[in-house]
């Protein structure tokens, strides 16, 4: 089937059959729906490759994530997937496990792979490696790990929602808000910056703050340190865990040791990763909003593909939403 076949069945030349097929919007109307008619009478479906390869194109992305196994990223995945396939992209995903060297290589790496664009969650490397960039494919950033770079970024606002869940546990008439997931590592990234948030809505209350660090936010580090600080004496009466995963593995720990969640200690993450709504208590928490975080990321990457950002870096804030659950309010 080619488009001659379409533009004998439709009665219009060839040209016009390829404005319509590429999207371009100087057709009349009339025209464009005889043309469409005659492509779903013949069931015409266009070479992309061929398309791409005459733009210089692939129709291929990259996806660069620290961990696929952490749901957060999963589902993050999946949105950036559906977002893509609205460009008639294909979506290669990469996996870092948050590796300096290997974070490297992708960033400098993409070009050897014939892909069109590149979507990054960076945990590694910092403003000044990415500046120093060599690879000149399309690039937009998600996360927090680097702030003002030269390149578009996304992501939700990390400390007024850390606020905003921290505000939930005190108006609840908590005092002893324990914060779960500060890292001695992290000079930059998700993890200051809701510690930050936590500490503005403390501050605000005239209340005292107790910090436990966490090398990684899974669920076996979440559980480790809240029996830490189970048995640190100064049982608080909430926590807010700076994901899913750690206030998972926090709650197992707290409920194996005879405590009830909310009554004893009430308890919320950020993340609304998909387990915590299924959980027992189901898990208050943060919902970014992931389609959005993903639709944006896959607009910006189009429009850096296509020429049309100009030179300055864009920063972008996704929305997010306090999902009030079982674990904070109870049942």
């Amino acid at each position: 089937m080619s488009l001659r076949d379409v533009a004998d069945l439709a009665g219009v030349s060839v040209k016009t059959v390829s404005n319509v097929v590429n999207g371009y919007a100087h057709v009349a109307p009339a025209t464009r729906a005889k043309v469409e008619e005659a492509l779903s009478r013949l069931d015409y479906r266009p070479n992309l490759s061929a398309r791409n390869l005459r733009r210089g194109r692939t129709g291929v992305i990259a996806l660069a994530l620290p961990e696929l196994d952490a749901p957060y990223f999963a589902e993050l995945s999946r949105f950036v997937i559906d977002a893509a396939a609205e460009q008639r992209w294909l979506v290669v995903i990469e996996q870092t496990d948050g590796s300096l060297e290997r974070e490297r290589q992708i960033l400098d790496g993409v070009r050897d792979h014939r892909v069109d664009g590149l979507i990054f969650s960076p945990i590694a490397i910092g403003a000044d490696e990415l500046a120093a960039r060599t690879d000149e494919t399309a690039l937009v950033l998600l996360g927090e790990r680097i702030h003002d770079g030269p390149a578009d970024h996304v992501a939700i606002d990390n400390v007024r929602a850390a606020r905003d869940v921290t505000e939930h546990l005190i108006g609840l008439g908590r005092t002893r808000v324990a914060a779960l997931g500060a890292q001695d590592s992290a000079v930059s990234g998700t993890a200051p910056l809701r510690l930050a948030g936590y500490r503005e809505a403390l501050a605000a209350h005239g209340l005292g703050e107790t910090v436990v660090r966490v090398d990684r936010y899974r669920r076996a580090d979440g559980a480790a340190a809240m029996a830490g600080l189970l048995a640190g004496g100064d049982r608080p009466d909430a926590v807010f865990c700076f994901n899913d995963l750690l206030a998972l593995g926090a709650l197992r720990a707290i409920l194996s040791r005879g405590l009830r969640v909310p009554e004893d200690i009430a308890l919320a993450g950020l993340d609304d990763i998909e387990d915590g709504r299924y959980s027992t208590p189901t898990l208050t928490t943060v919902a970014p909003d992931k389609a959005e975080l993903a639709r944006i990321a896959v607009d910006l990457l189009r429009r850096r593909i296509d020429g049309r950002s100009g030179h300055a870096p864009q920063e972008v804030r996704a929305g997010y939403r306090l999902m009030a659950r079982e674990s904070t309010l109870g049942r």
